[in-house]
C-alpha cells in the first residue's frame, strides 16, 4: 500500500501510474510484433546466413486447370474471378493481357507462396506455377509485404489480410512511438537516473542523427 498512497499524494501521481500501466501492457501486446520485426530485419542484414538460406531451397511445382472466361470487369476483379476457379488466395501483382484478349496472366503472392498465373481464356484453360519458401523465406517476406509498390498508383491492396496485415503494422509503428515517449516520461520521473539517461539519450540522438542527415553530406 505505500506505493499507492505515494502515487495519490505526489503530484502527477495517479497520471503517472497510468502511463506506467500503459507502458506495461503495450510492451506486451507489441513484444512479439518487435521480436517479429528485429528477427527479420537481421535476415535481410545478414543475407549469407546459411541457416536462413530459403531461396535456393524452395520448391517450384507447375500444374494445369480448366477455366471459365472470367466475369467482365477491371483486371483485378478478373484475376480474382480466376482466382477463385483456382483456389488461390493471395495479392495480385503485375497483371498483363494480350491486345487480342485471349491471354490474361498475373502473379498472386502471399508470404512463404507465390503463384504465376497464365491464363488462355480461349481454350479454356491455365497453367500455374507454384513457388514454395520454408519459414525463413515466409518470415522475411513480412519484414517488406505491403500489397503495393512504390510508384505505380495502380497498385493496390485487393487481398483482405494484406489490408489487416498493414493495418497492424500501423499499429506497430504508432505502438511503439507511444512506448518510447512514456518511456522517457517514466525515465524523467526518476532524478537518480537522469544523469545517465542523458548521456545515452543524447548518443542515440548522435548516432541516429548522423544515419539520417550526416550521411547525405559527405562528398563522394
Amino acid at each position: 500500500m505505500p506505493s499507492s498512497v505515494e502515487s495519490v499524494s505526489s503530484p502527477g501521481g495517479p497520471w503517472r501510474n497510468r502511463n506506467r500501466r500503459l507502458h506495461y501492457f503495450l510492451g506486451l501486446y507489441f513484444l512479439f510484433f518487435i521480436w517479429l520485426f528485429a528477427l527479420t530485419g537481421l535476415l535481410l542484414n545478414h543475407g549469407d546466413w546459411k541457416f536462413a538460406e530459403f531461396y535456393p531451397n524452395r520448391k517450384i511445382s507447375h500444374y494445369e486447370r480448366s477455366i471459365q472466361s472470367p466475369t467482365p470487369g477491371n483486371a483485378v476483379e478478373r484475376a480474382q474471378d480466376l482466382m477463385r476457379q483456382l483456389a488461390i488466395a493471395g495479392e495480385i501483382d503485375s497483371v498483363t493481357t494480350q491486345p487480342d484478349d485471349t491471354r490474361f496472366e498475373f502473379r498472386a503472392n502471399r508470404p512463404g507462396l507465390q503463384f504465376e498465373i497464365k491464363a488462355d481464356l480461349k481454350a479454356g484453360r491455365a497453367q500455374v506455377q507454384r513457388t514454395d519458401l520454408n519459414a525463413w523465406g515466409a518470415l522475411r517476406t513480412l519484414h517488406t509485404f505491403t500489397g503495393v509498390r512504390r510508384g505505380d498508383p495502380r497498385s493496390q491492396r485487393d487481398w483482405m489480410l494484406t489490408q489487416v496485415w498493414a493495418l497492424s503494422m500501423d499499429a506497430v509503428a504508432l505502438g511503439v512511438i507511444v512506448m518510447t515517449l512514456s518511456g522517457v516520461v517514466l525515465w524523467w520521473g526518476l532524478p537518480a537516473k537522469r544523469r545517465f539517461g542523458t548521456l545515452a539519450l543524447a548518443a542515440g540522438l548522435f548516432v541516429c542523427g548522423w544515419f539520417v542527415v550526416g550521411l547525405r553530406l559527405i562528398s563522394d
